[in-house]
């Protein structure tokens, strides 16, 4: 028997049948509970055996005793009914006005502890006595691999974005400004220099950059001098540990540095470029709509300037 035809007998209705005579015992008390004649069960039976080549009962008992198969059906018949009725709910639900998912797109310099905060806040909401049916989904950009998540429909909500939105097919809001401070480790040759360091001086040392994510967008590189050696890196958190063993220099958000700095981990160093203020956003797209639950919940959340502030500085306990 073929694969469609296996599927074509192993119903939600077979497995139910399943479940009744196991727990019954016997494929008359079955019969009555479901309302059938006991040869209609012993039929349906025989089908299931031959599609699935198996003995799922053992003739020699006068009860219904299931044979190992039989037994490895009826716990996968049940964990998958179960599922069947989950998913039952979760689509009433989402008619609701829940999505099925939520994908957010946030730039690996914002704080995961305050982005893990929200997620827990949002799993606790509570309607009808269950949690959202949303699925969240997460995905870390940098620079402009953030838009292009958003824009190209990878992601329904982007944080940490630039100013300028690539289009009017999206709404920028401010999350707020991320000063940025450049770092040596004090084994570093720039660590001891007094004073404010060059273009020059910093083009002589390689620099550690996070790779931009972006694929179709143009990439964007922040802080490599011309002809300085350069470490790529894939994330904030690897490019603060080679930060911190000397293998380069480079700036990262105060607010991730800041202990590090305390502890005599890291030096700050004034640079040529000054203060380094990058105004962060958040931005989501335009549907002409309004948006639905689980998008609305979490921009309701940012509306919140504390919300706001702790993405952009609590950076304590940073999940790698």
């Amino acid at each position: 028997m073929s694969q469609q035809d296996k599927r074509r007998v192993l119903t939600p209705e077979a497995l139910a049948m399943m479940d009744s005579i196991a727990r019954s015992g016997s494929f008359a008390a079955a019969a009555r509970e479901m309302g059938k004649v006991p040869s209609a069960l012993t039929y349906s039976v025989r089908q299931l055996e031959d599609a699935l080549d198996v003995l799922l009962f053992d003739r020699s008992s006068r009860q219904a005793v299931l044979t190992a198969a039989g037994q490895e059906l009826l716990t996968e018949g049940r964990r998958l009914l179960q599922e069947m009725d989950a998913v039952a709910n979760r689509v009433k639900r989402v008619a609701t006005g829940w999505e099925s998912e939520l994908t957010i797109a946030f730039d690996d310099a914002i704080a995961r502890r305050a982005l893990f905060d929200l997620m827990e806040a949002f799993y606790q909401q509570a309607e009808d006595g269950k949690p959202p049916p949303t699925r969240l989904k997460l995905r870390t950009e940098v620079l402009s691999g953030t838009w292009e998540a958003l824009i190209s429909g990878q992601a329904d909500l982007a944080i940490g974005t630039s100013a300028q939105p690539p289009g009017s097919s999206v709404v920028c809001e401010v999350l707020g400004p991320m000063e940025m401070v450049f770092c040596v480790a004090p084994h570093h040759a720039l660590a001891d220099f007094e004073g404010t360091l060059t273009s020059a001086q910093i083009a002589r040392h390689r620099i550690v950059a996070v790779a931009d994510t972006a694929r179709s967008l143009a990439p964007v590189t922040v802080g490599v001098v011309p002809g300085q050696e350069v470490l790529t890196v894939p994330s904030m958190a690897i490019k603060l540990e080679a930060l911190l063993r000397g293998l380069g220099v480079g700036s990262l958000p105060t607010p991730m540095v800041r202990r590090h700095v305390d502890a005599g981990r890291l030096v700050m160093k004034q640079t040529f470029q000054g203060k380094r203020v990058s105004p962060m956003h958040y931005a989501w797209r335009n549907t002409g709509h309004p948006p639905a639950k689980a998008l609305s919940w979490w921009l309701r959340q940012l509306q919140s300037e504390t919300t706001r502030r702790a993405l952009l500085e609590q950076h304590e306990g940073l999940v790698l």
